[in-house]
């Protein structure tokens, strides 16, 4: 079966622009051919395309349960293009990433949500950390936010760091149905207080039709490495996963339910 890319872009990349933080990823800000500015992550950093795969399916996810995320697109890195960058490490790291990567629409004059200068609605507060509780991303910590104020609204990040469990691919029947026991670090956890409500209102979205149509974006070349058969069969893992974790929602519920009650 072929991977639907309806809903994705892709874009060619023309300029790197400058790296936008440090760390094991190193995202850019990179220019493309179509004159928008993105965060480009590169499938030849830290846990590489992994990580993208996270990105990608993470970021769709929430797309489709209604938060507020940058547009991602498929980016296209040609051989040529780190021939002439002088710094030897993002030489490399260019070299590396060849072929598809990922990016998100750079919000140009974003600024990073801080708890304390912006109380968020609990209804929300609860919806990021339900979703948050799905994808088991530990990554949404009062150190790192990921979530930016842009026009004064809401917009959520960086979700490489999703669905750990392929880092190991082991047991991801067990995985998918296990509490999350990391929630307790999640920066919006004390303002969560309607959690049920949210696992009401978002479980129902994501039908079967839509983690099929998300899982099928990931393009195969991400998942030739992995330790399954096919990328067709890699797909299957992460629907299976996804589908079965959003079924037993109850248990991340009343894990992030009782640590709640532990910081607050």
């Amino acid at each position: 079966m072929g991977v639907d890319t309806s809903t994705i872009r892709t874009v060619r990349v023309t300029r790197y622009v400058t790296p936008l933080r440090e760390g094991g990823s190193l995202p850019a800000l990179a220019e493309a051919d179509d004159g928008f500015l993105y965060a480009l992550k590169f499938r030849g950093a830290g846990q590489g395309s992994k990580a993208l795969i996270a990105e990608l399916l993470g970021g769709e996810i929430a797309r489709a349960l209604g938060f507020r995320v940058p547009e991602i697109v498929f980016a296209q890195l040609d051989e040529a293009f780190g021939r002439t960058e002088p710094d030897e490490e993002i030489q490399d790291l260019l070299q590396a990433s060849t072929g598809l990567n990922l990016a998100l629409h750079y919000l140009s004059g974003a600024i990073t949500f801080d708890p304390v200068v912006t109380t968020l609605d609990p209804a929300l507060a609860s919806r990021i950390v339900w979703l948050d509780c799905l994808l088991t991303n530990v990554d949404r910590t009062a150190k790192n936010t990921n979530m930016l104020m842009w026009h004064k609204e809401l917009w959520l990040i960086d979700h490489g760091a999703s669905l750990y469990f392929h880092h190991t691919w082991d047991n991801s029947h067990e995985q998918a149905v296990r509490s999350f026991t990391q929630v307790n670090n999640h920066v919006l956890l004390p303002w969560a207080s309607q959690l049920r409500e949210a696992d009401a209102e978002l479980r129902p979205k994501l039908t079967a039709s839509v983690i099929q149509r998300i899982v099928q974006l990931v393009p195969d070349e991400w998942l030739a490495n992995h330790d399954v058969q096919s990328p067709e069969e890699a797909r299957e893992v992460y629907r299976r996963f996804i589908t079965m974790r959003a079924a037993a929602s109850e248990n991340f519920v009343n894990e992030a339910q009782d640590a709640r009650k532990r910081v607050i």
